[in-house]
């Protein structure tokens, strides 16, 4: 089903860099907890991904990401999500994170 124009501008995806990085044993899927810098205007968000089969805790921190930032929180057991970490699927369902392949400041808006 194709979208309209209007409907793609309504997503607000943002650069984010993650600062913290805690496991999330609770998850039902192997997950971290992220927490997210989107810069002065959004500020900090927390998110859960399901991104433990390509990505260390260590290699994630100071990592820059790409998430949407407008979607309803939702609440994961005792965690509460609050952005989408968009990353590509592979077919056994590890995730590769989308990334800007430069520094660049936080909370600049996809387009």
């Amino acid at each position: 089903m194709d979208l309209t124009w209007n409907e793609f501008e309504r997503t607000d995806m943002r650069v984010g860099t993650i600062i913290e990085v805690n496991d999330f044993p609770e998850a039902r899927k192997p997950a971290f907890q992220l927490t997210i810098d989107f810069g002065p205007e959004i500020g900090i968000r927390k998110s859960s991904a399901q991104i433990t089969k390509r990505y260390n805790k260590e290699d994630l921190v100071n990592r820059q990401i790409v998430a949407v930032v407008n979607f309803p929180r939702k609440q994961i057991g005792k965690f509460m999500s609050e952005c989408l970490v968009l990353g590509a699927v592979g077919e056994e369902g590890d995730v590769i994170l989308l990334a800007p392949d430069f520094k660049i400041p936080n909370g600049l808006r996809i387009g």
